[in-house]
């Protein structure tokens, strides 16, 4: 296939999204015009055996599991007595609550797989204190919004596991790699907040003591023993992703207990959010895997492939154009989308520059987290924005994401110059 024809169709379909088509709808379109176009109607008969494989497919089991375990732990109020606790340990720090924001979203990342719903959850918790106590309103809202993005990152991770199943990689190579940039990305951006409030007056330390403190940290447990849980099971071999997510579902129902949440109200709740998002995602990725039969029987992987290794880019060169590529699309497609849309010809592409695909799996997820607080369509922005108390204008939002969006863009140089920050641990771990 031309590469021409394979550039005009991407486009296409990238302009029938921006105008409000569901992405879902796009792609199953799309690989059925192209495969009616280049085989005829024979070629989508064979598709319902796609869909039913897709389905089936017992790795893709964890993305509900995952989501339901997120559900649990934000209905729970675990949330909010994560937040205090946190709270009392960072307190001192110079910008006080905005690295317990921080610190709470990378907490709540290691249960809930999502960075909306970190984002929402802890926005939730956290925005009356952070009122009460007259804090810069961009700079509040900003640390969350970016927190959130950790939500993705930070294993276990929905968007890691759609990754894993699409490019044919190890979820548990994809979880342990995500872990250190997870925790890097973490420690950047309380080092910005400490910096850029070094001269302020620190919050008083020394109203809670260190029993007190003690005490409260009994409500990060549940957080720290569910990824504990999730991650050992994987890398000790005595459970998949998807029977490790049910371990930390089992363990998420028995916290809900021990706080004596569980109803039949809550679980129902729960139940139904999980249902609402699980259709949503798999909706797209059986989508995904429709159009890929079409990229992969016209070979619009491979004809990609040969164009971009006649251009003479190095793998460095590639990823550069690649983040660029990304942080344009960032602006107008939501995270999902991104991945789904790019994966089938991106991973190919970087395979045959001698580029490891579970690095570039925490590559793209970086670049999707970009999206989520890049305007006009960054997710989190939106969602930071639609639980602040005020009602003040959207710009604040934005003005205070623009810092951490160079982070991670200088975070993820770094991780190019130096890949073993990504794959040091599993290459450790796994070898």
């Amino acid at each position: 296939m031309a590469v021409s024809t394979i550039l005009i169709a991407f486009f296409i379909m990238l302009a029938v999204m921006l105008v409000g088509v569901p992405i879902a709808a796009v792609m199953a379109l799309a690989g059925i015009v192209g495969g009616v176009l280049a085989f005829g109607w024979p070629l989508v008969e064979t598709m319902g055996a796609v869909v039913w494989g897709v389905q089936n497919e017992n790795l893709l089991t964890a993305i509900p599991l995952f989501i339901l375990l997120g559900e649990l732990l934000l209905r729970s109020g675990i949330a909010d007595r994560m937040y205090g606790a946190m709270s009392m340990w960072l307190g001192f720090l110079p910008g006080g609550l905005l690295h317990t924001n921080i610190g709470c979203c990378a907490l709540f990342s290691a249960t809930s797989g999502s960075s909306v719903a970190t984002a929402a959850t802890i926005g939730t918790v956290a925005m009356p204190t952070l009122d009460a106590r007259g804090y810069d309103k961009a700079k509040a809202l900003g640390s969350l919004a970016a927190g959130g993005t950790l939500g993705i990152l930070i294993p276990p991770s929905v968007n890691l596991l759609v990754y894993g199943s699409m490019a044919e990689q190890s979820i548990g190579q994809l979880f342990v790699a995500g872990i250190v940039p997870g925790i890097l990305l973490t420690l950047c951006f309380m080092a910005y907040i400490g910096y850029t409030h070094r001269h302020e007056r620190r919050e008083s330390a020394d109203v809670f003591s260190l029993a007190d403190k003690v005490k409260a940290s009994t409500a990060l447990l549940p957080p720290v023993i569910i990824f504990l849980i999730v991650i050992g099971s994987i890398y000790l071999g005595i459970a998949t992703p998807t029977e490790s997510a049910a371990l930390g579902v089992t363990t998420a129902l028995g916290f809900v207990l021990f706080h004596r949440k569980l109803s039949l109200d809550f679980l129902n709740r729960c139940f139904v959010q999980t249902a609402k998002t699980t259709g949503m995602v798999l909706l797209i990725v059986t989508s995904a895997f429709i159009l890929n039969v079409t990229l992969s029987l016209t070979g619009a992987a491979q004809s990609m492939t040969s164009w971009i290794a006649s251009l003479g880019l190095s793998p460095v060169g590639l990823l550069l154009a690649l983040v660029v590529f990304y942080l344009v699309l960032g602006m107008f497609m939501d995270v999902l989308s991104m991945q789904v849309l790019t994966i089938p010809i991106a991973v190919p592409v970087i395979t045959s520059a001698g580029i490891d695909p579970v690095w570039f799996g925490i590559f793209v997820v970086l670049m999707c987290e970009l999206g989520l607080i890049t305007p006009p369509v960054g997710m989190n922005l939106y969602v930071v924005q639609g639980v602040r108390l005020d009602g003040g204008p959207f710009i604040d939002v934005v003005r205070g994401a623009v810092p951490y969006v160079v982070i991670m863009l200088v975070f993820t140089l770094l991780m190019i110059a130096f890949p073993n920050i990504a794959l040091w641990l599993p290459q450790t771990m796994f070898q």
